[in-house]
């Protein structure tokens, strides 16, 4: 038994609370001048020191680190996760996208109702959120993808009203120990190394659970420093392998009458050779060289570190086609690949905004408001807007307002992003056709015309139709059938009827009306097409 076992039961004379505290009016906030969780000189307390678990990491250690952390000390496992992300790479590179994926989301805030006050909890929740120093505690906050928790302390400014956030201090989570009655509820280690009780609405206290159970072994840490220790292994024995790769093996022979001194002078030559090329012997020793024959495989090393790689994304991205090129290849793979990252990073949106609504919001309301009656808190969304299809939108309003529909002009440039434009600012307008001069023949004017046609500009069918439409269209002609005609049609009971009402209303029809406007039609329709034979 090594002393690491003994760490549980050392740390057992702590207190697993903190006292009750004495009743009081106003709760102790966390100021420039009045932080909790400092650290400390005291070695025992919160020293700003840690140490190197992963140095010499063998299984039997690893797994007694793993178990002291879910009985109440995880300072050893939280060291270790920290060391992994500094010596293992890829876990290095493939959290830091998981935690930059989440921080690149849009944060919205909503107003719990639609009264003043609803608006001005709202505004003041929107402004802490877009302060620089919330936006940069983003990525420490979900340094619990990693560690299980994290743990930011809320430095508050209560010097003016309203109370607000002057900075979000992250705190080493190696300060914190889990109460042993309560194994989720987080605890500070004090100065002199007992255990306080972290202060009302002073903290953001992150739990993020990659699975259900305790807090502590939500971590991705957990699972990843199996690999990250097999991975250390294959590391060391492949540098090994590198260095002798190919290099043929020294044979040192000596005499059967040579003493310590001359086998020793023997074995330090057949070193120097293999480092330094050079050495010196007696004469009545004999140096062999016997050449390494290389059968089999020799990427055994890399294709093992490179399989604990793409472990090592999975765990942490769900997937391993964004980090792995030799996974595979196309369209499809790649896009079910970006579906299931994209499921992890919801997830983690959604777990951060809850943290931060239950947590930040409430307290800032409560202190700068006061416990009300009120609908509700303003709430923090995390996550991307959800996308239109801007270009087939705009297809089907094209459709459709031929036909009636009525769409405003406003729900259109909101839609499509367009700003309204103001009292004499310059407008883009569509290109119109010059007129040909009176002193052309008409042959020249069907060659502009038809260069016209060949720029893109509207011919005489463009023109027609938009004449005609701007006009209302067909539909004033074919008033008669339209309005309440179909619903007379259906009340009637017999085909006599049906035959009067409809005898009826072609006779209200200006059959006149309607041919003059097919015969501008099919004149704008003949002359487009003698144009374009012209071309």
């Amino acid at each position: 038994m090594g002393i690491f076992d003994f760490i549980p039961a050392l740390l057992g004379s702590r207190p697993t609370s903190a006292p009750a505290p004495a009743e009081k009016t106003e709760p102790v906030l966390s100021t420039p001048e009045n932080q909790q969780a400092g650290p400390t000189a005291s070695i025992v307390g919160r020293t700003a020191y840690g140490g190197h678990p992963a140095a010499g990491l063998t299984p039997e250690r690893l797994a007694m680190i793993l178990r002291a952390s879910i009985t109440g000390s995880p300072r050893l496992y939280l060291e270790l996760a920290e060391d992994i992300e500094e010596r293992y790479p890829q876990y290095l590179s493939v959290l830091s996208t998981r935690k930059r994926a989440v921080k690149g989301l849009e944060i919205r805030v909503e107003a719990a109702g639609t009264s003043a006050a609803d608006k001005a909890e709202a505004d003041l929740v929107r402004e802490v959120v877009e302060s620089s120093s919330f936006t940069l505690s983003i990525i420490d906050m979900l340094d619990a993808i990693g560690k299980s928790f994290s743990a930011t302390e809320i430095i508050w400014n209560t010097k003016s009203r309203p109370w607000k956030p002057a900075e979000f201090k992250f705190r080493d989570p190696r300060h914190f120990e889990f109460d042993r009655t309560d194994p989720e509820k987080l605890l500070l280690i004090g100065a002199n190394g007992g255990l306080e009780e972290l202060r009302p609405h002073s903290w953001v206290v992150h739990r993020a659970r990659a699975k259900s159970g305790l807090t502590i072994r939500g971590g991705l840490a957990r699972p990843v420093a199996w690999l990250y220790f097999f991975q250390s292994f294959t590391l060391k024995d492949w540098a090994i392998f590198a260095e002798a790769y190919g290099q043929p093996m020294r044979l040192g022979k000596f005499d059967p009458g040579a003493s310590p001194q001359d086998k020793e002078v023997l074995l330090q030559a057949v070193h120097s050779i293999g480092s330094d090329f050079a050495a010196i012997i007696p004469q009545a020793m004999a140096v062999e060289f016997v050449q390494a024959q290389i059968t089999g495989s020799t990427d055994l090393y890399e294709r093992r570190a490179d399989w604990l790689d793409r472990q090592t994304s999975k765990v942490v991205l769900g997937q391993t086609g964004t980090t792995d090129s030799s996974s595979g290849s196309g369209y499809a793979q790649a896009k079910v690949h970006d579906e299931v990252r994209e499921d992890i990073v919801e997830s983690d949106a959604e777990q951060l905004a809850d943290t931060l609504n239950q947590q930040l919001v409430i307290a800032l309301i409560d202190l700068n408001f006061g416990q009300r009656q009120r609908s509700g808190y303003p709430k923090i969304i995390i996550g991307r807007p959800e996308q239109e299809d801007i270009a087939a939108w705009v297809d089907h309003v094209a459709k459709v307002v031929p036909l009636g529909v009525p769409v405003t002009i406003e729900e259109a440039q909101n839609k499509i992003g367009i700003t309204p434009p103001q009292a004499g600012q310059p407008l883009l307008m569509a290109r119109q056709p010059s007129a040909p001069a009176p002193n052309e023949d008409k042959k020249d004017q069907t060659k502009l015309l038809a260069a016209a046609v060949r720029a893109g500009m509207p011919d005489a069918v463009d023109l027609a139709i938009a004449e005609t439409l701007g006009n209302g269209g067909f539909v004033p002609l074919m008033a008669p059938l339209v309005g309440d005609f179909q619903q007379r049609l259906a009340a009637a009971t017999t085909v006599e009827e049906a035959q009067e009402l409809l005898a009826e209303a072609f006779a209200q029809l200006d059959v006149s009306a309607l041919a003059e406007q097919l015969a501008q039609a099919s004149f704008a329709a003949r002359l487009a097409g003698e144009l374009d034979e012209d071309i």
